[in-house]
């Protein structure tokens, strides 16, 4: 494994990609495929070249020296190759499709087989609709930091940026906390916040990205608490 990058920050990641021939080509081809989706009026923040580049900070940062930082940004350039709708049919098939297409991709530009396999697994397996857990520590570092997008402040903007995308209500107005009905995240933004995102921190597959995971959490249970204050409507157990 090469020295470690610092790749503390975007500037530094950027630099570490650029000085790659293989990286700058994975990429710009990443930027190539959101600029074709926005093209066709579907540009989609949540999942987009900045999406893929903090996605490879994290995983290198949680990955620590078992992940080569080589690796870990291919994986993470390359985990939403084959990108599909939220509410799609085939949504689970999405990370499969993506791991066949890294692997067509490190195969042309000569990337090692055994290296090709890490990122590929670690493609395949990263995916929360999946259900997989991963068996190496590249894949498990990814799929840590790409669960880490959808706490915090990212993860803030991201639900509402979703729920919009899929005509979904920000909440119910009668029963905002879900007392008296079924969670429903496809109808009610807010919903998402007890169906998923604040289970994530117990489903990381790493210290570094459990303590992270909290702490991003905290930032969404701030928000709700904030948003109860504004409604006038206390969660439960709060009243």
């Amino acid at each position: 494994m090469d020295a470690r990058p610092a790749v503390d920050d975007r500037t530094a990641l950027l630099a570490f990609i650029a000085g790659d021939p293989v990286l700058a080509r994975l990429r710009d081809e990443a930027a190539a495929r959101d600029a074709a989706t926005a093209a066709n009026g579907g540009a989609d923040p949540t999942h987009d070249i900045e999406h893929a580049l903090r996605v490879a900070r994290w995983t290198i940062r949680i990955g620590g020296d078992a992940v080569d930082p080589r690796e870990a940004v291919m994986a993470a350039l390359l985990h939403d190759a084959v990108n599909l709708p939220k509410n799609a049919p085939d949504r689970h098939t999405a990370s499969e499709r993506s791991a066949a297409f890294a692997r067509e991709r490190l195969t042309a530009l000569g990337v090692p087989q055994a290296a090709r396999d890490r990122v590929a697994d670690a493609v395949r397996d990263h995916a929360f609709s999946r259900g997989a857990e991963p068996a190496t520590p590249l894949g498990r570092a990814l799929q840590d930091a790409d669960r880490l997008e959808a706490l915090g402040a990212i993860g803030l903007m991201r639900t509402i940026a979703t729920g919009v995308r899929m005509d979904a209500r920000w909440f119910d107005a009668d029963d905002p906390w879900a007392e008296r009905r079924p969670l429903d995240d496809r109808t009610f933004s807010v919903d998402h916040f007890f169906a998923k995102l604040l289970r994530l921190p117990g489903t990381m597959r790493t210290a570094a990205g459990r303590a992270e995971a909290e702490r991003r959490a905290r930032l969404l249970e701030a928000f709700l608490a904030a948003l109860a204050d504004e409604l006038g409507v206390a969660p439960p157990g709060q009243a």
